[in-house]
């Protein structure tokens, strides 16, 4: 594969440990909705596909690659909330605070996108997590020099898999979505790649295996660390 001329990367499972950030964050966020109701607490664990003893989500689970959006009616169902604004709004505060407490990234994220940045590469951010949420996990992990853009589902261009983000990343950076890669570890981040007509690149470090659709990427890596090697390499290679 060519190397793309701008890379936007999704955020949980690609550059920030999913199951050592989301898994005790998740599970401080539900008892903290469901207060003293033990009932609702359990109807949480059981609807979000979550294993408390493990303090981990199984592979089904909604939220492995969804938006409060998405998850949020069901959890508003379950506590007797009305699924609107308000509720998703108390959600995103509640996991921007957990996941701030339990933010663990995937190996070293701010040297692997200091070496694209150092090559002139625009690089974003596109997840499905709230904007605000993003911006203090990436401004915790030393990311915030090396990004133009830091979208979630929150920030007008609608959640992954919609091209939305993808689409804004190419109008901020005047280059066609088929020179923009969109980097992650799920299906989502794949179909959004696709729909935007923009290049598809899986990592393996996520919560889950990508085996079963791998074959339709253009590129399949281990970590980010390995992307930017693979990238590097070539840049070398066509300076000399």
């Amino acid at each position: 594969m060519n190397a793309p001329r701008a890379i936007l990367f999704d955020k949980d499972g690609t550059l920030v440990d999913f199951d050592r950030t989301w898994g005790p964050a998740a599970g401080s966020v539900m008892r903290r909705l469901a207060g003293a109701d033990e009932g609702a607490l359990e109807r949480l664990w059981q609807a979000s596909h979550y294993l408390p003893g493990e303090q981990r989500f199984l592979q089904t689970s909604p939220l492995i690659a969804g938006s409060s959006r998405q998850y949020g009616p069901l959890w508003a169902d379950i506590l007797g909330r009305v699924a609107g604004t308000e509720f998703y709004h108390e959600v995103d505060r509640l996991f921007r605070e957990e996941g701030e407490r339990h933010l663990t990234p995937l190996g070293r994220p701010a040297e692997s996108l200091a070496r694209l940045h150092a090559l002139g590469l625009p690089l974003g951010i596109a997840t499905n997590d709230a904007e605000r949420g993003a911006r203090l996990q990436v401004g915790r992990l030393g990311l915030e020099a090396y990004l133009s853009a830091v979208y979630g589902h929150d920030s007008g261009y609608g959640s992954k898999p919609a091209p939305g983000m993808v689409e804004a990343f190419s109008r901020l950076t005047g280059l066609p979505p088929g020179d923009i890669a969109l980097v992650g570890d799920t299906r989502h981040d794949l179909d959004t790649a696709r729909a935007a007509g923009a290049r598809a690149i899986l990592v393996r470090c996520g919560p889950g295996p990508v085996d079963a659709f791998a074959h339709e990427a253009d590129l399949v890596v281990d970590t980010v660390e390995q992307l930017a090697d693979i990238i590097v390499g070539q840049a070398d290679g066509a300076a000399r």
